[in-house]
């Protein structure tokens, strides 16, 4: 006679009205909350088109041409004053190199590494896992960074146009940090549909800046601002560019520039997250990704030469507001679409920090199966995301923001440097890789890897050195 189901036994027929489990309190709340759970056969169904996966995981690195630009000029008006605007140009150009170089470094990134790829899985395969955990602290504490200063950025944005509300300045990047996290705990799908218009609405807002100001610079209708504007920073004398000084001051600019390229990792990092093919469309991505953000650095750029925008001790007006407020102009309509392209800036600042959201889970999922960060790291929550991974980013960037006052000053000394260490051991790994294996083409490979980690080195070593007191050293020790 069989003893258990597994003896062959006939299973039970349960009635439903005769089961009476009840859920626990909690779980009725975390329902409530998070919406009905989902099971690992939709994982795939939750997975982002390149739409989706544009709007999710570029929305940092292209909201990054924001204040890009206008962190060159910063360093440049006080010790060249008006040739920084001619100076703007060529740092411009250098920027957009650093640019190309690693993007095609990362595009060979996703095509090796089809599932999971990153500066850390490249580490740790052609480096060994020491080498791999340094590119991991350094990706972890530049998306930890990322969220909180983008979270401060949107808010800086929102206090510039009310503020009575500088009081409460904590307290709102405080929540808006637990607004994007309730709405990254709900799933990725959800939280990347919310997140795709703002990043469309900036680039198409900024696309219709641009071609309005190129027709008033062809129409002879393009004013020039004024320099000496009360707040504006000090106009400095021109001075040579051989001197000591000098160098390090256009250093220090070319690393304030490097800040333009934040988060182009995040694609490569987050490869799983796209539907199938996976690698195909990460790929795609990354190439409009980068497209996008030099197009949009190089118009702000431009026009920021061309009207003279200069930056402000205090933030504001910012130098990508005064392109937008000049080239639209006084008008009815004009004032109406600035306030639209205001807002649209606003938005894909928030919505950059919420890139982190899909990236940072995913880099310390990888640590941890490796065995080198605890385990429940690697668990996937009630909606198949990685729900611890996201409270530990969420805990670390609010006490950055309490600890530096949601200073965006403070935090951006140190904003790149972990970003631009992962380029260098991607692109170095990579080149090893290419070495090593020998495929079809693989001296160009080597070549576009190598050339991309060795610019990436020297980024590093200039922040290094020129950022040392203003907060590098804390990545350079906890490194």
């Amino acid at each position: 006679m069989p003893k258990s189901w597994t003896d062959n036994a006939p299973v039970p027929k349960v009635l439903k009205e005769h089961a009476h489990l009840k859920d626990p309190f909690s779980y009725k709340i975390k329902r409530k909350l998070l919406g009905n759970p989902l099971n690992r056969h939709t994982l795939s169904h939750q997975r982002l088109t390149k739409r989706h996966g544009l709007g999710v995981l570029s929305s940092d690195c292209i909201s990054s041409s924001a204040y890009g630009s206008e962190q060159i000029l910063l360093a440049l008006v006080p010790a060249f004053g008006l040739a920084a605007f001619a100076m703007l140009m060529p740092m411009t150009g250098i920027v957009l190199f650093i640019l190309l170089v690693v993007t095609l470094s990362y595009r060979n990134v996703i095509s090796v590494y089809t599932k999971v790829g990153g500066a850390y899985i490249v580490s740790r395969d052609n480096f060994g896992p020491v080498v791999a955990q340094i590119a991991a602290v350094a990706l972890m504490l530049d998306y930890i960074v990322t969220l909180a200063i983008q979270s401060a950025a949107g808010v800086a944005a929102i206090i510039s146009t009310f503020p009575e509300l500088s009081p409460w300045k904590i307290h709102m990047t405080l929540a808006i940090i637990s607004l994007l996290t309730y709405g990254n705990l709900r799933g990725v799908k959800e939280a990347g549909k919310a997140f795709a218009l703002p990043t469309y609405l900036f680039v198409g807002s900024m696309a219709i800046v641009f071609i309005v100001g190129i027709y008033r610079q062809l129409s002879g209708t393009l004013p020039v601002l004024d320099v000496n504007q009360p707040g504006a920073v000090e106009i400095g004398q021109s001075q040579g560019l051989l001197t000591f000084a000098a160098v390090f001051i256009l250093l220090r600019a070319f690393a304030n520039g490097g800040s333009s390229l934040t988060g182009l990792e995040a694609i490569s990092d987050g490869v799983a997250l796209f539907k199938e093919p996976a690698h195909v469309n990460a790929r795609r991505t990354l190439v409009i990704m980068s497209t996008i953000l030099g197009s949009l650095v190089l118009g702000v750029s431009y026009f920021a030469h061309k009207i003279y925008a200069m930056p402000y001790e205090s933030g504001t007006p910012t130098v990508i507001s005064q392109i937008a407020k000049t080239i639209l102009g006084d008008s009815g309509v004009g004032s109406a679409f600035f306030i639209v392209v205001q807002a649209a800036t606003m938005l894909i600042l928030f919505a950059g920090a919420n890139t982190t959201y899909s990236a940072f889970p995913l880099v310390v999922n990888f640590v941890a199966t490796d065995g080198y960060l605890p385990r429940w790291l690697t668990k996937r929550g009630h909606k198949l995301n990685f729900s611890n991974g996201i409270i530990l980013l969420t805990a670390s960037a609010m006490i950055l923001v309490v600890v530096t006052g949601a200073s965006v000053e403070h935090l951006v000394a140190y904003y790149a440097l972990g970003v631009f260490t992962a380029f260098t051991l991607s692109g170095l790994g990579m080149a090893k890789h290419a070495s090593t294996h020998r495929d079809k083409g693989w001296r160009v490979k080597f070549f576009i890897n190598g050339l991309s980690g060795g610019i990436s080195l020297l980024v590093v070593l200039i922040f290094a050195v020129v950022k040392f007191n203003q907060g590098a050293w804390v990545v350079i020790v906890v490194t």
